[in-house]
Parts: structure tokens; sequence; C-alpha cells
């Protein structure tokens, strides 16, 4: 009931709806392909869109522990580090266009389109969950400091998409493999000059996101559709 009244707040109500619809529709079209298939080999998408959704969850519970004025610091650092976590969940579904392989060759076009719409809508899920973070760590420290959290979010979100993809790591490996997870970094931080790929994998994913979250923070500051149509009057 309360994750219901937090995402149902009168300024979320519109983007949540829209991101249920789409999520909605990705379900719906994922399952039509397993049907028509009779295998399971694209149900995985269903699973990750469910992961792109907590990042969002955790954004709201971190918004309303600042709200309501928490004074309990280490339970607002807690939501926040949760969030941190999980948020490469939401871009991580671009990384699975990896499946596209020449196997399936005969249903390209339609594999490509069916992983782009759950990876659209998953990063639209990120993006509203990083705004709402953002908005917090700029209420409390300033404008130029929420900038400059998008900045390291993003190129740490580069790197956890990197270990993802092809170190096969989940964000819950921080408390059920943390050896595992700690090996695999120390690997190559060792010798970064030995492999650069995934310095270079890492870096481009982090551009990609922060440009891309750029656009979309400038296109919530548009003036309603109203105030533009009616600007010639």
């Amino acid at each position: 009931m309360k994750l219901f009244r937090l995402l149902f707040k009168p300024d979320l109500a519109t983007p949540v709806l829209a991101l249920m619809f789409a999520s909605a529709v990705c379900v719906a079209l994922v399952s039509t392909r397993v049907i028509l298939d009779g295998n399971l080999r694209y149900a995985f998408l269903v699973w990750n869109l469910l992961l792109a959704w907590l990042p969002l969850v955790f954004a709201l519970l971190l918004c309303e522990h600042h709200v309501q004025g928490g004074r309990r610091r280490w339970r607002l650092a807690g939501w926040g580090v949760t969030w941190l976590l999980f948020f490469p969940n939401a871009p991580y579904i671009f990384t699975d266009l990896t499946h596209l392989t020449n196997r399936y060759y005969p249903h390209y076009w339609t594999n490509m389109l069916l992983i782009l719409s759950c990876a659209l809508t998953g990063l639209m899920l990120g993006f509203v969950s990083l705004y709402i973070v953002q908005s917090v760590v700029a209420d409390r420290f300033g404008r130029l400091t929420g900038w400059l959290f998008i900045a390291g979010v993003t190129g740490l979100s580069g790197v956890g998409v990197f270990m993802g993809r092809f170190l096969r790591l989940n964000s819950w490996d921080v408390l059920w493999r943390p050896l595992s997870l700690f090996q695999s970094a120390g690997d190559w931080t060792a010798d970064p000059y030995n492999d650069v790929r995934p310095f270079i994998f890492s870096t481009l994913f982090a551009v990609f996101l922060f440009i891309a979250y750029l656009m979309f923070y400038a296109l919530t500051k548009l003036p309603p559709a109203e105030r533009i149509a009616g600007a010639r009057q």
C-alpha cells in the first residue's frame, strides 16, 4: 500500500502510468514471442525489465525519507547505496542486443525491436529514478553537486554494466559473492593496460548514459504542450 501511494503521487502519476503501460506492452510482446517460438529464449527480458523497476522503487523510498526529514542519516545512505547498486540494471537491457546473432537471422529485425522496446522502457525507468535522486542530492548539497553526482553515477554505471554483461556479476553479488566481485575487479585494476577493452566499454557506456540523461533532463524542462501551442496567440 505504501509503495502504491509513492508510485501514484500527483507529480509522478503520469510518468509512472506511462512506464507501466510500456512495461505491460513489452511483457505482452515477449509473451507472444515465446508462444510463437515455443521456447523461453527471450523470457529473460521480462526478468530484466522487472529488475529495471527496482531503482525507481528505491529512489522513491529515498525521497520519502528525505522529505520527511528523517534524522537517521544511515537509513538515507542505505537507500542511496541500494539504489546505486541496482541502478545499472535499468540501462543494462541495451546489452541484450548481443543476443542478435546470425543463428536467428530470419527474425533479426523482430528480435531487435523487441529488445529495444524493453531496453528503452528500462532506460526511462532508470532515468526517472535518477532524476528523483538527483533532486534529493541537489536539495541537500546544491545544483552543482547534483550534476557532479550524475557524472559519478553514470561513470559507475558504465563499470557496473560491464561487470554484469562480461563478468556475469549481479547487484546482489555484493552481499552473496563479495569475494568474486572484488577478485574480478582486482584482476583488472591490477593491470588495466593489459586489456583496455573494459575501460573503453565502461567509458563509452557512461558517455552514452550521460548524454541520454542530459536530453531526458532537458525534455523535463519543456513547457506544457498547451503553452507551446498557444505561443502564437
